[in-house]
């Protein structure tokens, strides 16, 4: 088995990158013996707010949660559909389940790879024919890989329809549309900082977004167990709390954010012209500046493609390998809007993630490159 050299990703590089200021912040948290939900964490709300350019932000303990708490503080739930992709990692779905809500899945386009907004027009004008019963109240859109959704149409239909929008901003930290962050064009906006994240915690972690105050307000209520006074629950509430510790260290990596989606974009451009003619490379869309947290290539011999990468000792990854709509949980039960999911599942087939972090040098990403170009010479990119 081949020894991995260049790993898709680095997160000991992160760290090395900003001991000191990690090291620093930790002490520190120790030091105040306040460990949940306090100075640090509402430093960090501020913060992000700050750069973002929202008005609320409310730390929670993940991004499923994030998903989950945003949805319960626009009020949407039970008897209410909301729409999303099955191109997803299965967290978007859950998440609308555990709000008690139902997902309605739509297909992507293919060169994007986020939501096709025509199918979901028409799965909103027909919405009686997919769903009888059930209410169409939001849309959940994904900005996968960190390639921004079209937002100003998304905003413009969801008005139209009377639809909450809400952004699934989980791999879109440092992604804008114009001159505006991913995250600030909703109802409310959902991030984790899971480690992998162009943000990452040394933990599960996550943040909504509100512009609206009395919704960020409930959602501070519904993080824990609903209290709006100490011990009394005024909702059904959760327990999602973002800790001091993970706080802290967002905190310190916050300020770096835009200059690593900076190298992100750069070490894209290169793998652009390195691989142009070999693999379909990632589209950015008019409009959209690209957050690279995965940077996605396509090929009908992607399985081929792994092995010789893994044999190269290179990592690599399928982001996602099973579409939401055909996993065993949810298979047969999840509705599917009009035009069925036909590029969601070709993508599953042919996607692959290569090396993509800030601190990958410019000779490993050459050397990736080299890798591919040589298996497709080698003849094994033109057969199954």
């Amino acid at each position: 088995m081949s020894e991995i050299s260049i790993p898709i990703v680095d997160l000991a590089a992160s760290y090395r990158r900003y001991r000191d200021d990690i090291d620093a912040c930790i002490a520190r948290v120790l030091a105040s013996g306040w460990y949940i939900l306090g100075s640090e964490v509402a430093r960090f709300e501020e913060a992000f707010a700050a750069w973002l350019g929202v008005k609320n932000v409310v730390g929670v303990a993940n991004g499923t949660d994030a998903v989950n708490l945003a949805l319960r503080s626009l009020g949407i739930g039970p008897g209410d559909a909301v729409f999303t992709v099955s191109h997803t990692a299965v967290a978007s779905v859950a998440a609308i389940e555990l709000a008690g809500a139902t997902p309605v899945l739509v297909d992507v386009d293919a060169s994007t790879r986020n939501m096709d907004l025509n199918k979901l027009a028409e799965s909103v004008r027909r919405f009686p024919r997919i769903a009888n019963g059930l209410r169409p109240k939001a849309v959940l859109a994904v900005h996968l890989y960190g390639h921004s959704c079209d937002l100003p149409a998304l905003q413009r239909l969801c008005r139209e329809n009377g639809l909450e929008l809400i952004e699934d901003c989980a791999q879109a930290h440092g992604t804008r549309f114009g001159n505006a962050r991913a995250g600030t064009f909703g109802s409310a906006a959902a991030f984790s900082f899971y480690p992998t994240k162009n943000l990452g915690a040394f933990g599960d972690a996550g943040a909504v977004a509100f512009p609206d105050p009395a919704a960020a307000m409930r959602c501070r209520a519904l993080r824990e167990y609903g209290w709006t006074s100490r011990y009394v629950s005024e909702y059904r509430g959760i327990n999602s709390r973002l800790d001091e510790f993970q706080a802290a260290i967002l905190g310190v990596k916050l300020p770096h954010v835009d200059a690593e989606v900076a190298v992100r974009q750069a070490l894209a451009h290169r793998y652009d012209k390195g691989l142009a003619g070999l693999v379909e490379t990632p589209v950015v869309s008019p409009g959209t500046s690209h957050g690279y947290h995965l940077y996605v290539v396509r090929t009908p011999f992607r399985d081929s493609l792994r092995k010789t990468l893994h044999d190269s000792g290179i990592g690599s990854g399928i982001h996602y390998p099973v579409p939401v709509h055909l996993q065993p949980a949810y298979r047969g039960r999840v509705p599917t809007a009009v035009g069925g999911l036909a590029v969601s599942e070709a993508l599953a087939r042919e996607v692959l993630s290569l090396p993509m972090h800030p601190f990958l040098s410019a000779r490993d990403l050459d050397r990736v490159v080299g890798a591919v170009r040589n298996w497709l010479e080698s003849g094994r990119g033109r057969e199954a």
